[in-house]
């Protein structure tokens, strides 16, 4: 598995899990990554294993949701000739190839009962059978495992193994997602931007604007430091003027005025981005002449205030500056529209 594994960030509880990683990369002992997609439970993993005494050894990679359930178990622990239709030679599992090393199972909550069974005697005892042999082999390698999922709700639920928690759970590292991490947006925003604007071949970093600032810090990130890389590397691809600080940004590539309108189609608010909550904003080109201008105007010009309020969590400032204007204006526009009332 190679990545780049720098860390960005200054949170408190962003640096609080790297630290824990590092202590616990010193011992021999299974390590449970948590966290929401986007986090960086694969860079933890990769400093569990680069600051352990196995850094030498190899880092085998294995997610368990991007195969199929008859397929994982052969996976992980191998198989021989004539084991099944189709294995015409035998081949390693991923044990196997991570001996002296660590291997790595991302979403571990996918695995199946039976694969569960199998880990668990790989874990307790470290060995493995390949599928169609029944000699054992005995392998060495530490195990780190990753999800998005709360375990012990599962184990209440039946849907995972108990001992096996108990087994893996020797260490448990909590990623925050990063709406909790204080100032790391504007951090990582910065980080990314730089990157982009040096792929480009810009002369320099121009920085973000006023109102780039506000949507990037008012943002939920679902998709955590992912999410945020892409938005950030695609805003400073799509900027017209390197000289020129960043202030456009969309959220929502698939977002447009000309997406086909299926019944799961998202709502288009009235910069060009989509959000399940967001009213939609007309399109004036698309309009039938109006009898009444004014009140036209009105409808619209609140619809684009209401649609801004919801982008930004309904944030007063971080609004009046994704609309361009002043505090007391965008209050005036509320009062006149009786919005907030």
């Amino acid at each position: 598995m190679q990545r780049e594994t720098r860390f960005v960030g200054q949170s408190s509880a962003f640096l609080d899990s790297v630290e824990r990683a590092t202590s616990a990369a010193l011992l021999h002992r299974p390590v449970l990554v948590i966290g929401e997609r986007g986090t960086g439970k694969e860079l933890i993993a990769e400093r569990l294993h680069r600051h352990s005494n196995r850094w030498s050894g190899p880092l085998v990679t294995m997610n368990c949701a991007a195969l199929p359930e008859t397929l994982i178990e052969a996976e992980l622990f191998g198989h021989e000739a004539g084991a099944f239709t189709g294995a015409t030679r035998a081949r390693p599992g991923r044990f196997e190839e991570a001996d002296g090393g660590t291997l790595f199972l991302d979403e571990l909550a996918t695995l199946s009962t039976a694969a569960q069974e199998r880990l668990l005697r790989a874990v307790e005892y470290g060995e493995v059978t390949r599928i169609g042999s029944s000699k054992p082999l005995r392998v060495d390698c530490r195990i780190v495992a990753a999800t998005n999922e709360h375990l012990p709700d599962l184990v209440a639920r039946g849907k995972f193994r108990a001992d096996l928690l108990d087994r893996l759970s020797f260490e448990v590292i909590t990623l925050p997602p990063l709406r909790a991490r204080e100032g790391d947006i504007a951090v990582l925003a910065e980080h990314f931007g730089q990157r982009m604007a040096a792929e480009l071949g810009w002369s320099m970093w121009p920085g973000w604007g006023p109102q780039a600032s506000a949507l990037l810090e008012a943002h939920d990130w679902p998709g955590n430091v992912r999410e945020l890389r892409n938005v950030v590397e695609r805003a400073v691809y799509r900027w017209p003027a390197p000289d020129k600080p960043v202030n456009e940004i969309t959220f929502d590539p698939f977002a447009s005025p000309w997406a086909p309108q299926g019944s799961g189609s998202r709502k288009v608010t009235g910069d060009g981005n989509a959000s399940p909550d967001a009213k939609i904003v007309p399109n004036p080109s698309a309009s039938p002449l109006c009898s009444d201008l004014k009140a036209t105007v009105d409808a619209y010009e609140k619809s684009l205030i209401e649609a801004a309020f919801a982008r930004c969590r309904y944030n007063q400032r971080a609004t009046a500056t994704a609309l361009g204007l002043t505090y007391d204006q965008l209050r005036h526009a509320m009062k006149k529209h009786g919005i907030g009332a």
